[in-house]
C-alpha cells in the first residue's frame, strides 16, 4: 500500500492534472520535440547543408540575439493589444515558415535574414504563451503549471535530441533538409494545438494606455528582472562552463558530461513541480529565488574541489556539485515564474513580461564570456568571487521584490480579476 502510495504521488507530480494545465504541458512537450531536434543538430545543419563558416554562424547569432533583446518589450506590447493567445499563434506559423525557407538559403544574407526573422518572432512568441498561462489560470495555480510545462517542455528536449542522433548518423544533405521541414510541420502541428485552446476575453484596457517602452522607467520591476535574470546564469553554468571545466582542470572522462546532461533532464521531469511549492505570491518567489541564488553560490564552492581529486572521487564531486546546481535550476525557476505572474498589472501584462524577460537576455550577453573567464581561465580561484556574487543577489532579491511589491505598477488600474476561459 505504502508502495503504491507512492508511486502515485510521482506519477502526480510528472503527469498534470486533466484540464488547462495539461493541455498547456502537452503543448510544450510538442514544441519542445522541434526545438529540442533543432539545437542538438543546427550547428552541424550550418556548416554542412547551409556551408557556412563557425564564424559566419557565430555572428549571425550575435546578430539575432541583439535584435531580439531590443524587441523584446515592444513586441510584448502587441500581447496587450491584439491578445496572446492571436499573437503566438501567429508566432508559430511564421515560425513554421522560416525553418521551411532554411534548406533554401544561399548564403550568409539568406542566414542572417532567416535567424534574424526566427528572433523576432520569438521574442514576440515567448511573451505570448507566457502572458497566455498566466492570463487563463487562476493566481494559486499559475506556477504549478509552468512547473507541469516545464517538466513536459524538458522531456520533448530529450525526445527531439534522439531523433536529431539519428539524422547525424545518416548525414546527408537530404537527411537535414527532412529535418528542418519536420520541425517546421512539428511548429504548425503546435500552431493548431494553440489554436484550439479555450478563448480568453481581452483584458481591460487603460483609458490612457502608455507607451511600448515606459515600462523600463518602473525602476523597482525593472530591478527585480535584472537580479531575477542573472539567475538564469544557472543554465550558462550546467550546458557551458562546467562542461569547459571538466575537460581542461578535471581528470574525468568527457562521457561525464553527456551523463550530467542526462542527470539535468531526468531530475527536471521528476522535481520540478515538487520545487514550485511556495512561489505563487511575490513573498514566496522571491524567497524560492534566494534559495535558488544561494545554491548556486554553493555550487561555485564545491566544484573547484574537483579540479585537486583523482578518478572516482572527482566523479562524485562533479555529480554533487551537477546535483547543487540542478536544484538551484529547479527552485529559481520556480521563482521567476512567480514574480513574472505576481508583478506586471494585467492590462499592460505583456510589455511587462517582456521587459521582465530583459534581465534574463542579459545574462546571456554577459554570463558566458565572464563566467567562463572566472571559472575556467583563472584557474580556479574565480570560483570564490563568483561564489560571492550569487550570493549576494540572493540576499538582495527579498527586499528588492517588497520594494516592487510595495509600488504601483505604470499603467495598472483596478486589483486584477481571475478571466473565464471561453469554451
Amino acid at each position: 500500500m505504502g508502495t503504491r502510495e507512492t508511486i502515485r504521488t510521482a506519477v502526480r507530480h510528472v503527469v498534470p492534472p486533466a484540464g488547462l494545465t495539461r493541455a498547456l504541458a502537452v503543448q510544450a512537450m510538442i514544441g519542445a520535440v522541434g526545438n529540442g531536434l533543432f539545437q542538438a543538430g543546427s550547428a552541424v545543419f550550418f556548416t554542412r547543408a547551409l556551408g557556412l563558416s563557425p564564424a559566419q554562424v557565430g555572428l549571425g547569432l550575435s546578430i539575432a540575439a541583439g535584435v531580439s533583446l531590443l524587441g523584446t518589450v515592444p513586441l510584448g506590447g502587441l500581447t496587450d493589444r491584439y491578445g496572446p493567445q492571436r499573437i503566438w499563434v501567429l508566432g508559430l506559423v511564421l515560425d513554421a515558415a522560416c525553418f521551411a525557407a532554411y534548406p533554401f538559403v544561399g548564403g550568409f544574407a539568406g542566414f542572417l535574414a532567416v535567424v534574424v526573422a526566427l528572433a523576432t518572432v520569438d521574442a514576440a512568441t515567448g511573451v505570448a504563451r507566457h502572458v497566455y498561462s498566466i492570463n487563463a489560470l487562476p493566481p494559486a495555480e499559475r506556477v504549478t503549471a509552468m512547473a507541469y510545462q516545464r517538466s513536459s517542455l524538458n522531456a520533448g528536449f530529450g525526445l527531439g535530441a534522439v531523433i536529431s542522433g539519428l539524422v547525424l548518423a545518416v548525414d546527408t544533405i537530404t537527411a537535414y533538409r527532412g529535418m528542418v521541414w519536420f520541425i517546421a510541420a512539428v511548429f504548425l502541428v503546435t500552431a493548431l494545438f494553440v489554436r484550439r485552446l479555450p478563448r480568453l476575453p481581452q483584458a481591460a484596457r487603460p483609458a490612457e494606455p502608455m507607451s511600448r517602452l515606459a515600462v523600463l522607467r518602473d525602476r523597482p520591476f525593472m530591478a527585480v528582472s535584472l537580479l531575477s535574470g542573472l539567475l538564469t546564469a544557472h543554465q550558462t553554468l550546467y550546458l557551458t562552463v562546467l562542461p569547459l571545466w571538466i575537460l581542461t582542470h578535471t581528470d574525468a572522462p568527457k562521457t561525464v558530461i553527456a551523463g550530467l546532461v542526462v542527470l539535468n533532464t531526468v531530475l527536471i521531469v521528476l522535481l520540478q513541480v515538487r520545487a514550485s511549492r511556495g512561489a505563487d505570491t511575490a513573498s514566496g518567489a522571491a524567497r524560492s529565488s534566494r534559495r535558488g541564488a544561494l545554491l548556486i553560490a554553493l555550487f561555485c564552492l564545491v566544484l573547484p574541489i574537483s579540479g585537486v581529486t583523482r578518478g572516482a572521487v572527482t566523479i562524485v564531486v562533479l555529480v554533487a556539485a551537477a546535483t547543487l546546481l540542478i536544484l538551484a535550476e529547479l527552485i529559481e525557476s520556480a521563482g521567476t515564474w512567480g514574480l513574472s505572474a505576481s508583478l506586471p498589472p494585467a492590462a499592460q501584462r505583456g510589455a511587462y513580461v517582456g521587459a521582465f524577460r530583459l534581465g534574463t537576455q542579459v545574462q546571456f550577453l554577459i554570463a558566458p564570456a565572464g563566467l567562463t573567464a572566472l571559472g575556467v581561465t583563472t584557474g580556479g580561484w574565480g570560483w570564490y568571487p563568483t561564489a560571492a556574487v550569487f550570493a549576494l543577489i540572493g540576499l538582495a532579491i527579498v527586499p528588492v521584490v517588497a520594494w516592487a511589491a510595495a509600488t504601483p505598477r505604470l499603467g495598472a488600474t483596478a486589483p486584477e480579476q481571475v478571466v473565464t476561459p471561453v469554451p
